[in-house]
């Protein structure tokens, strides 16, 4: 068996095979959180800052492996693994492991609601469980992040960033102004109102 930081000669056919065995290819998400197998070792699969797959450095061209693989992962401390019920392997995570591409805005009594769908195709709503957080950018300004799952968060994408700028408001929260993003009655505060205002 693999150590921590080496690599393992499990390949996507094997690792395919046995996500599908546990019923991961259906509807919903499988329950990961319970499976608990020994680690096995590194697999030479990354997931780019843009949410791309790659094996051994050649991209995962198939959109629905991508999706069956996105719904064994989870993270451990720092680490990043695809788990199935007999065997666990790290990946490489260069940033958030999704990214959200989409968003929609429905507006409710109290309130809008925002929606994003994630790079594999799933709708996540905008909540003070699946929060927003802002983190400062490699190049300046801010970059969004949205909580999916189980501590794996999407990048939002800087399109997407300059929308939520658009419909920011600013709230009072504990004695200062800050300016942010509402969705489903949470706030989600971007930096002070004042910084913000300086900048435009």
């Amino acid at each position: 068996m693999a150590k921590q930081g080496q690599s393992t000669d499990i390949g996507l056919d094997r690792l395919t095979s046995a996500v599908t065995q546990a019923g991961a290819s259906g509807k919903g998400l499988p329950p990961v959180h319970l499976w608990n197998p020994p680690f096995c070792g590194d697999i030479d699969i990354r997931i780019a800052s843009d949410g791309s797959w790659y094996y051994m450095g050649t991209p995962i061209g198939r959109p629905a492996l991508v999706r069956l693989f996105s719904t064994i992962l989870k993270r451990e401390g720092d680490r990043y693994v695809l788990v199935t019920p007999v065997e666990k392997v790290g990946i490489r995570v260069d940033d958030a492991p999704f990214m959200a591409v989409e968003m929609r805005k429905e507006a409710r009594e109290g309130g809008a609601r925002l929606y994003f769908r994630t790079n594999v195709d799933d709708w996540v709503v905008c909540d003070a469980e699946h929060r927003l957080r802002f983190e400062p950018g490699e190049s300046g300004g801010l970059t969004p992040y949205l909580h999916v799952r189980a501590d794996l968060w999407a990048k939002v994408t800087r399109s997407l960033y300059y929308e939520l700028v658009d419909m920011g408001q600013e709230r009072m929260i504990d004695g200062d102004v800050m300016f942010g993003v509402e969705s489903d009655g949470a706030f989600f505060p971007m930096a002070n109102a004042e910084e913000v205002r300086a900048a435009l």
